[in-house]
């Protein structure tokens, strides 16, 4: 079942009446659950060719699954997972900001973007900072934490500090 559809169907049976904070916690759990499944793709392939026929040995020989998987699945694939989450934290930030735009969010009474954004459109005529500056927050934090993301990218990067002779 598709993300989006899943949220509605969930908002919509949720009476209105429920706080706040478990509002927020079943939006979470319910973006966690669908936004891991897009990096298991490229985590899949990490570990091929000259990596797999150093594990398969392994296994043959006694190694344990959880040693196998903590000692040469993991660190392999640990490249991959750095580069992905700035992208997917990005694109929480802007699910979260549509939702809120749309009214399956939190409820109106708690400060989101989406919902500044929402209020900024209805008023557009009148007070045009509000969307301008709804809009300038969530570009500068968006940019932010892919940039971040970048920089600890490249400083875990493995190629950096490897040296052939």
């Amino acid at each position: 079942m598709p993300f989006l559809y899943t949220v509605i169907i969930v908002f919509s049976v949720m009476p209105s009446a429920v706080g706040t904070g478990l509002r927020a916690g079943i939006l979470l759990i319910i973006l966690v659950l669908f936004s891991w499944t897009g990096m298991t793709y490229y985590m899949r392939t990490a570990p091929t060719g000259k990596k797999r026929a150093t594990m398969l040995p392994r296994a043959g020989f006694g190694a344990s699954t959880t040693r196998i998987i903590f000692t040469h699945i993991l660190p392999n694939t640990l490249s991959i997972i750095v580069t992905f989450m700035p992208f997917t934290v990005v694109g929480g930030i802007t699910v979260i900001t549509a939702f809120g735009f749309i009214g399956f969010g939190l409820p109106p009474p708690t400060p989101s973007i989406g919902e500044m954004l929402k209020q900024g459109t209805a008023n557009l005529r009148v007070a045009p900072w509000i969307v301008t500056s709804a809009f300038a927050s969530l570009v500068l934090v968006l940019t932010l934490v892919t940039f971040i993301g970048e920089a600890v990218r490249e400083a875990f990067d493995p190629r950096k500090y490897t040296y052939y002779k």
